[in-house]
């Protein structure tokens, strides 16, 4: 049983582990693994293949089998390592200790984003971007998004989701008007300028974080961490309102097929999101 603790109480001690971890796990090739294995499961609700990671009612146990096989990963190269979370409610500035260059590094450079501060800044050579959609094998950050702003998602907007009594909602996409699930996975529909909670994230992060190839950022870990601790306070908060879809969707339902109800194997595990909704007997949150 491990400690997922808050990356701000992380001891210098604790971050120099974890950046050792990733960056040989980055060495060994087994990092770029799980870029692609994200890219791969990166299925739009406008596609007509399953959906398990993003768009779905599954976006919450994906991740957290995700999570789990990345930190384990880790913690073959260092069994005391495990994945610290953040909370970006309260650490919401470029001046916050995520991004201090003992860390993760900062924000990327005027001219083309690209990251030179920290242990995955290129000029390092220890982060090369290999798994790509576009031509710059660097590292890129864009705090802010300062041509168009936007703002990391508030206590506000996640005591909002929180309250969401059902987890959630046909048509269990992205358009789903209600359900914890929506809420937090931030689409809202026909808009791609006003995304909430975890979509905003990824937006004010920006550069790398946009997008199938996200993980290519390790804030992407700290982020997930923190989206799988919602979840839990979620269960907490409504132990009666379980996963949704419980049942296989009839072969009428559109999304027959496309999204994974209660007891459905996801790929590429062949886990169903029954097998992942407690994690109790897994890791704790500190």
């Amino acid at each position: 049983m491990h400690t997922r603790k808050n990356q701000r109480n992380l001891t210098r001690s604790e971050k120099k582990r974890l950046v050792a971890a990733i960056l040989e796990l980055k060495r060994s090739g087994r990092y770029d693994e799980f870029v692609r294995m994200h890219v791969e499961y990166y299925v739009s609700d406008a596609e007509d293949d399953p959906r398990p990671a993003h768009m779905t009612p599954s976006f919450f146990p994906w991740h957290r089998k995700f999570l789990l096989e990345f930190e384990r990963a880790l913690q073959a190269v260092d069994s005391g390592v495990s994945v610290p979370y953040w909370d970006w409610t309260k650490d919401n500035t470029p001046a916050s200790s995520l991004w201090a260059e003992d860390f993760l590094g900062g924000n990327g450079r005027a001219r083309d984003r690209q990251v030179m501060t920290g242990p995955f800044a290129y000029a390092q050579g220890n982060w090369r971007i290999n798994v790509r959609v576009t031509s710059g094998a660097f590292l890129t950050r864009n705090f802010g998004r300062p041509s168009d702003p936007i703002s990391l998602p508030t206590k506000a907007n996640v005591a909002k989701a929180l309250r969401a009594p059902l987890y959630d909602a046909a048509p269990w996409d992205s358009t789903s008007s209600s359900g914890f699930r929506n809420e937090i996975e931030g689409w809202v529909a026909g808009s791609v300028d006003r995304p909430r909670n975890h979509n905003r994230v990824h937006g004010w992060v920006g550069g790398a974080m946009l997008g199938a190839t996200s993980p290519n950022d390790p804030v992407f870990w700290l982020h997930h961490a923190y989206i799988d601790l919602l979840w839990v306070r979620w269960q907490s908060a409504h132990p009666r309102a379980g996963y949704l879809p419980r049942k296989k969707l009839p072969e009428t339902d559109r999304q027959y097929g496309r999204v994974f109800s209660l007891d459905e194997p996801m790929p590429p595990w062949n886990v169903a999101p029954s097998a992942l909704l407690d994690h109790k007997s897994l890791y704790r949150y500190g």
